[in-house]
């Protein structure tokens, strides 16, 4: 048995050649303890719209999302700042770069020399044509027209940087004409395409194959990402897949979970959010919607896997909301963070129309779980809930948040605040 076992581990893998991973990014980070539930006093607001993105360039936060006006963090002057702007990491000044996106910025990553990396829906930066990706100069927000990348259709919904390498995933099916479903990796400086790089993502059925997110590994070797996809090169990967992306070869791994078969509410093609590796790299945690409760089903939970290992894997402790959507993630080392519209934790039996089951806690918006039990902290710092948090950036201070509402931690924070380390 052990023998066919790991034959059929071996038939799962596909190997395609990459070249060697590079180093992680400066906010993979573990924490020494929970963050404090008060939110600093110091950072900007975002004034309307949604907060999809937050990343770390140097000392300065850079904000992505929809919207079109921000504030300082007393309320005194208000700026024009339309998809994107960016503040001091240490005092929340807002900084003057505001180059001009036409449509939504879904994600963000890091680049070298002072730059970040935009993706999201828009079809051109600071007036010139490039659809879904762009790369853009935090000293004057000017467009790198270095690197020329851009996608057929769709969004860019996931990035990540790691040195000379960036991936990029969403809803297109090619970047710069060449055939990348859902998910790619490209050139950091040029934007080319990774000619030995393909996912091969295929969902039989579905309307749309994407990738919803994705992270890779804090070494840099492992890539897990969720969509609406049921294959990888042919091999059976139902919302969720597990690459190694570390040697002279990327090669789909054995890894597998069926834990994501059931189907949620009738019309949900994937139901998976956001997933991220553990600081370690040894697990990893998936958010999820689905508008359904239930104490067997994944729909509207947060399950923490092992990535470690091959052949199928079940969750080793699932979070259930009772029906409320979760949306982000962080991991930290001593917390699980959680972010979306939910009401209640540790509620596997109660629903949206009955209210909170037997041993329920209140956790409005936002809280935190143990990453070795899944049970709620006690860290409760409410939100109102809106739609749901759809970013989380962890720093060396603390926590950062973006949602889509104005009160955090009891307090009017508008669509950004930060949780410090106590």
């Amino acid at each position: 048995m052990r023998r066919r076992l790991l034959a059929a581990a071996a038939a799962a893998a596909v190997a395609v050649p990459v070249v060697a991973a590079a180093a992680p990014a400066a906010a993979d980070r573990a924490h020494p303890a929970v963050v404090s539930a008060n939110p600093v006093d110091w950072t900007p607001h975002v004034l309307d719209g949604t907060v999809w993105s937050l990343a770390l360039v140097g000392d300065t936060v850079v904000v992505g999302g929809a919207f079109t006006k921000v504030a300082d963090a007393r309320r005194r002057v208000t700026l024009n700042r339309k998809n994107i702007f960016a503040f001091g990491l240490y005092d929340g000044e807002i900084r003057s770069f505001a180059p001009q996106v036409d449509g939504a910025i879904y994600s963000l990553a890091a680049g070298a020399d002072y730059t970040v990396y935009l993706g999201g829906g828009f079809k051109s930066v600071n007036g010139t044509g490039q659809r879904g990706l762009a790369r853009v100069s935090l000293r004057d927000g000017a467009r790198v027209g270095s690197f020329g990348a851009r996608i057929n259709w769709g969004d860019v919904r996931a990035l990540a940087s790691r040195g000379n390498q960036l991936y990029a995933a969403g809803t297109f099916s090619a970047v710069n004409g060449v055939g990348r479903v859902g998910l790619a990796r490209l050139n950091a400086s040029t934007g080319a395409v990774d000619q030995g790089f393909d996912a091969r993502l295929s969902g039989p059925g579905l309307k749309r194959t994407r990738v919803e997110h994705f992270d890779v590994s804090p070494d840099g070797r492992k890539l897990i990402a969720v969509g609406a996809f049921l294959k990888s090169g042919g091999y059976d990967r139902t919302q969720i897949a597990l690459f190694d992306v570390g040697g002279p070869s990327a090669m789909l791994s054995s890894w597998y979970t069926d834990a994501y078969k059931p189907p949620c509410m009738k019309g949900f093609d994937t139901y998976l959010r956001q997933v991220k590796f553990s600081p370690d790299g040894s697990y990893a945690v998936v958010a999820a919607t689905g508008r359904a409760s239930s104490a067997q089903k994944l729909c509207d939970s947060a399950a923490r896997f092992e990535t470690g290992g091959a052949g199928r894997h079940n969750p080793t402790w699932v979070q259930r909301t009772g029906g409320d959507s979760l949306y982000a993630v962080a991991i930290t080392g001593p917390a699980v963070y959680l972010g979306g519209h939910q009401r209640w934790f540790d509620n596997p039996y109660g629903t949206d129309g009955n209210g909170p089951g037997p041993g329920a806690v209140s956790r409005p918006g936002i809280g935190a779980v143990s990453p070795n039990t899944g049970k709620a902290l006690p860290w409760n710092p409410t939100r109102s809930r809106g739609v749901g948090v759809r970013a989380f950036l962890v720093t060396a201070q603390g926590l950062f948040v973006g949602s889509d509402t104005d009160q955090l931690g009891r307090e009017y924070h508008g669509r950004v605040g930060m949780f410090p380390l106590s």
